[in-house]
């Protein structure tokens, strides 16, 4: 039997319990961001960091637990994209103007505007775009620009190095500006970029895959800075590859159609 979607379940019965769960996590989300920029108020910067990085961890669980309870619901879509926007756009924004941009003598406040402003358009975009009948990227198990969370991880690369090296150059507004806006460009490009759906695993690699995540977790927990540099050095390092895995897919494609 198929169960009830949680927006069709009559007023009568009340709400499931299950159904709070998902929004609940959205919400703490959305807390966590805004709790980043106190913290960044405070000049806590590790703290800030940490928020942002909470966030991003029940951003991916959200979904999850409501695919896996059953509990989506319309409600819960509309709340998860304006606690991105808050939590990866806006929030982002106002530590790195606190952090950098606030020293440059012209133009630091656009930098910071442009972040969230082009974080709240990719949203736009994905929003607009789910009953679209015409997705090449999703269709293909890719995503369209870089995701906002992953975007406000970016954002963050040269204070990962200045938190790493304490040199004052990473620090720069002439440094920090033309990097935000590079990483506010990337959220609403239209390159195709990897998604979940879009890596494949060989059997032969699973066990050292593992291995892996596990080391990166116990590397996240022992040098986070380091780590989150990294990983931010690698994905971009990937860009490449997945703007032409997605060329390969639609070429293929258009040999079949043929």
């Amino acid at each position: 039997m198929t169960p009830e979607p949680v927006d069709d379940i009559p007023a009568r019965r009340g709400l499931p319990f299950r159904a709070l769960a998902p929004n609940a996590i959205t919400a703490l989300a959305l807390c966590l961001g805004l709790t980043g920029v106190r913290f960044a108020v405070d000049g806590n910067w590790e703290a800030t960091l940490y928020c942002i990085i909470g966030a991003g961890v029940l951003d991916g669980m959200d979904g999850r637990i409501a695919r896996l309870l059953k509990a989506a619901s319309r409600f819960g879509a509309e709340l998860d994209s304006l606690s991105d926007n808050i939590a990866f756009g806006v929030a982002p924004a106002l530590i790195m103007f606190l952090w950098s941009l606030q020293y440059a003598p012209k133009f630091g406040w656009i930098a910071s505007l442009a972040l969230a402003v082009c974080c709240a358009l990719r949203l736009a975009r994905f929003n607009a775009q789910i009953d679209a009948d015409e997705q090449p990227h999703k269709s293909a198990g890719f995503l369209t620009g870089v995701p906002a969370p992953t975007g406000a991880g970016l954002a963050f690369v040269p204070l990962y190095a200045w938190l790493i090296s304490g040199d004052p150059i990473f620090r720069a507004w002439y440094v920090v500006m033309p990097w935000v806006l590079f990483v506010a460009l990337l959220m609403i490009s239209s390159i195709a970029t990897y998604s979940w759906s879009s890596l494949r695993l060989r059997r032969s690699w699973r066990i050292p895959a593992l291995a892996g995540i596990g080391l990166l977790g116990a590397a996240l927990l022992t040098m986070p800075w380091v780590t989150l540099l990294v990983i931010s050095i690698g994905y971009l390092a990937m860009l490449p590859f997945s703007v032409a895995s997605y060329r390969r897919v639609k070429q293929r494609r258009a040999t079949q159609v043929q």
